[in-house]
């Protein structure tokens, strides 16, 4: 009865007491997810790993301990949903198994009303996730494999060393009609150095009715023109029946080709490792060289970027709507609920993720679907708790 007075002394007063009483309420389950969640991952994801470099490879702790620290915000961002749902869903459930809600329902006060401050504080976890899934953790991820390389000898350089294959293709319309997409030009080269490639063979069959190969021992790319310089290589000029047409030998030689194989061979980043600036110019990148699985790989991921922060928003309101319904639940089953949904979206989230790679969903809908799901089901869950 005390409670309940409470809240009638706070509905009298204003609606700003709920609000700081209820963010009170789920300030406290999300700090402890995500020091529970964060703590997990890391563990699970990188700890393990860590410790068996220590006793099997003599990496220097101190070198394990900075490691560990910049791995820590790739994990704090997939905790940060986590702790939403936990946050609400223990929150609310407590508001309603202490018969505060309906005390608080008693005096006029909308369920709608009574879920805005988990909304709210979901909105900014949202942005804070965007800002570390976007910039922070790619940044030191990228670091954290620099150290740890650097400690155990295996510096790689930020670009590809051997068997660089660039492939570039072409969309061409048959005789009936259809299109096709056609495999036009290839570039290989067998070592690069980071200024120069080495052992370069190039099959080029750009120009209708016309095909060549160009091998040669050095190629570099020349910036003042916009060209390659090729050096001491052969042109094979083919016929249509496959026979050489003609073959000339040159010292140097100015090809006008795409520089698109010295960026492929520099971009060194992993999609982890990548900002969502630098995701988006690898992906000019790639669609220079037609290859569409890579293509549409890339822009999942970008997409799964943009749309991951967003989980936040939709585990606030999937919890916030559970927590509400009448029920009993204690802290065990509120995190037992918790890790289910957690299972069952990023599971969801995995499966269409997948159907998006191999090109079955678009990339906006592989990466959102869960998000827009995930909200109808919130959504409905609420309404019926507002009856």
């Amino acid at each position: 009865m005390t409670k309940k007075k409470n809240w009638l002394t706070a509905a009298n007063i204003g609606l700003s007491i709920m609000d700081r009483y209820i963010t009170a309420e789920l300030i406290g389950p999300l700090l402890f997810g995500m020091g529970l969640f964060t703590s997990l991952g890391l563990a699970i994801g990188t700890l393990f790993d860590l410790v068996r470099k220590v006793t099997e490879s003599g990496l220097l702790l101190s070198i394990a301990i900075k490691v560990l620290l910049l791995k820590m915000p790739g994990f704090i961002v997939l905790a940060f949903p986590m702790s939403m749902l936990l946050a609400t869903l223990m929150a609310y459930s407590r508001l309603s198994s202490d018969s505060e809600l309906i005390a608080m329902r008693s005096v006029g006060i909308s369920i709608y009303r009574i879920v805005i401050p988990g909304i709210i504080i979901s909105l900014l976890v949202t942005g804070i996730t965007f800002l570390f899934n976007s910039f922070v953790a790619p940044a030191a991820n990228y670091q954290a494999s620099i150290v740890l390389d650097k400690a155990l000898d295996e510096i790689k350089p930020t670009f590809k060393e051997t068997n660089i294959i660039y492939p570039e293709y072409n969309e061409i319309r048959r005789e009936d009609g259809s299109k096709d997409t056609v495999l036009t030009r290839i570039f290989y080269a067998e070592e690069f150095n980071g200024q120069r490639m080495k052992n370069v063979t190039i099959l080029d069959r750009s120009q209708e009715g016309v095909s060549q190969i160009v091998t040669s021992q050095e190629a570099t790319w020349n910036i003042s023109e916009n060209k390659w310089d090729f050096f001491k290589g052969t042109i094979y000029a083919i016929a249509a029946d496959g026979s050489y047409r003609n073959i000339l030998r040159f010292e140097h030689q100015q090809l006008a080709l795409p520089r698109a194989p010295l960026d492929l061979a520099k971009r060194g980043l992993d999609y982890d490792e990548m900002n969502i600036f630098q995701a988006q110019e690898y992906l000019k990148i790639l669609q220079l060289s037609g290859d569409e699985k890579k293509i549409r790989k890339l822009k999942v991921r970008i997409q799964e970027k943009i749309s991951l922060p967003f989980v936040c928003l939709v585990f606030g309101l999937v919890g916030a709507a559970l927590g509400l319904r009448p029920s009993n639940n204690s802290k065990a089953t509120s995190f037992g609920i918790c890790v289910t949904l957690i299972f069952a979206y990023y599971l969801l989230s995995f499966i269409t993720s997948s159907l998006g790679v191999l090109g079955a969903f678009s990339p906006f809908m592989a990466a959102w679907l869960p998000n827009l799901l995930g909200l109808g089901a919130g959504g409905f869950l609420l309404f019926q708790s507002a009856k």
